[in-house]
């Protein structure tokens, strides 16, 4: 059962007297109050204050910020609960190109944003799981993760710099008839952009349905393949460490990886 914020700490937030409303999506954790999102903190209040820091120095280029507020005491974290600015907008499946465009100009405003201390201290399942796809972890700590030695087996370098980026965009882009996209729950990392970009044909081709000719539609993407294999150890992994005290997974759970896994290793063989 969803637990709305306190008084108290809608209070701190600017929003005394509205009445909060559950948000569907995310993790169902998220609710409206006034001009207000709240949701319980998820992150480091150290990465919360970053957030609130970096993000009046983005310039919009077609695409608007759920933008951190600050308590009335200066506070990003009041009790355990954070607080962004509402943005109109549904998430569509499908439009996985537009996503991918608007990441593309979303990084491209992120550019010379230096890297935060507090990325390499994380320890939640997906950050370790990043560090694997990245080679940082050696996938060998992971036996059990079913596809991860032919997944690694097929790794080479890329050359492209890292920078900050979004992870996690599938979900988090919200389209309105009458106004830009919208970018919500930023999920920091430091590699580079055209990860982001395999992170959401990964997604798309696991969870949303996406067909094969969705990479028809970003063959423009430079060692696509690369990424790719890099984004499904990020999402094999993560599953893996969130689900491992749950029962095992059928035949039928991992017949989708398999799929993708071999797209992604064709199109790394052919790069």
């Amino acid at each position: 059962m969803q637990i709305a914020p306190p008084r108290h700490v809608l209070a701190t937030f600017g929003v005394a007297g509205s009445a909060p409303v559950a948000l569907q999506g995310g993790e169902g954790t998220s609710w409206r109050a006034g001009d207000l999102v709240l949701k319980p903190a998820d992150r480091s209040d150290e990465e919360l204050a970053w957030q609130a820091s970096i993000y009046p120095q983005i310039v919009g280029d077609g695409f608007r910020l759920a933008m951190p507020r600050r308590g009335r005491d200066g506070s990003v974290c009041v009790d355990g609960w954070c607080a962004t600015d509402f943005v109109s907008g549904a998430y569509e499946p499908g439009r996985w190109p537009e996503i991918i465009s608007l990441g593309t100009r979303f990084h491209r405003a992120l550019l010379g944003i230096p890297k935060p201390g507090f990325l390499d201290q994380r320890s939640r399942p997906w950050a370790i799981a990043d560090r694997v796809a990245w080679g940082e972890i050696s996938f060998t700590e992971f036996p059990d993760v079913r596809h991860l030695p032919l997944l690694a087996a097929s790794i080479r370098p890329v050359a492209a710099p890292d920078q900050l980026i979004h992870g996690d965009l599938c979900g988090n882009v919200l389209f309105d008839d009458d106004l830009p996209p919208a970018i919500i729950d930023f999920s920091p990392y430091w590699r580079p952009a055209s990860y982001a970009s395999a992170m959401v044909i990964a997604d798309a081709l696991l969870w949303e349905g996406a067909g094969e000719q969705l990479l028809d539609d970003v063959n423009h993407v430079d060692d696509l393949g690369q990424y790719l294999l890099r984004a499904i150890i990020f999402r094999l992994v993560s599953e893996w460490i969130l689900s491992r005290d749950k029962p095992r997974r059928t035949a039928a759970h991992h017949a989708p990886w398999r799929r993708v896994i071999d797209l992604a290793r064709g199109l790394a063989a052919n790069s």
